[in-house]
């Protein structure tokens, strides 16, 4: 293993998140992100480099050892599960909740219900530990349609402002989790670079810290 290091980062607003934390630890990528169509970096500390990646493929990345860090998502990290990672900071980023919603002033459906979510994993094992039966339809997005064309009984999603939810005419209902973007680190690559990786670690949990 070459002690180069690799950050796997996740686009869109993690990523305007992310940045300024990378720059308070003294991590800057070489260019300007926002302007390129180029997904892997150098920066201006030698031997770090920086991919930008879809927010599902970081812990991925990060898991095989493609990426010896990376910053992901807590809703990812519970989908694809954290097998042979570790976790070290949560950054207090990209704050949001993941919960179940519903068309407004409907009744919760008694039985079975149907659940249109991209969470499946996390679907599942929610509606397990509330003992409810529930068919769950994978979505990859335009969830919020689901309920009003009769796909769906219940959503499950992330919720920020609930603005979206409120203009599609559904309110949120049960809280699952609360969600931010957190630091995690391949456990091979920890070892095996131990001393470079604590430093980064150190100085993003600073930053962190610094607010």
């Amino acid at each position: 293993m070459s002690q180069t290091l690799t950050i796997a980062l996740t686009k869109g607003r993690i990523l305007k998140e992310t940045l300024p934390l990378l720059a308070a630890a003294g991590i800057e990528p070489a260019e300007d992100i926002s302007k390129s169509r180029k997904l892997a970096f150098d920066t201006n500390k030698e031997g770090v480099r920086l991919l930008v990646l879809r927010g599902s493929d970081v812990p991925t990345y990060v898991q095989f050892g493609s990426a010896d860090l990376g910053i992901a998502g807590k809703d990812t990290l519970m989908e694809n599960g954290a097998d042979g990672l570790y976790e070290p900071l949560d950054l207090s980023i990209a704050h949001c909740k993941l919960m179940t919603a519903a068309i407004k002033g409907v009744e919760p459906k008694p039985g079975r219900i149907k659940v249109a979510t991209k969470y499946v994993n996390v679907a599942k094992r929610y509606y397990a530990t509330q003992g409810r039966q529930a068919d769950i339809i994978k979505l990859y997005g335009a969830m919020e349609l689901a309920p009003l064309m009769n796909l769906c009984d219940e959503i499950v999603d992330i919720v920020d402002t609930g603005n979206t939810l409120k203009a599609n005419g559904l309110e949120p209902r049960e809280h699952i989790a609360d969600i931010s973007s957190r630091l995690i680190v391949n456990k091979a690559s920890m070892k095996m670079k131990h001393e470079p990786i604590q430093q980064v670690i150190d100085a993003i949990g600073k930053a962190v810290k610094a607010g």
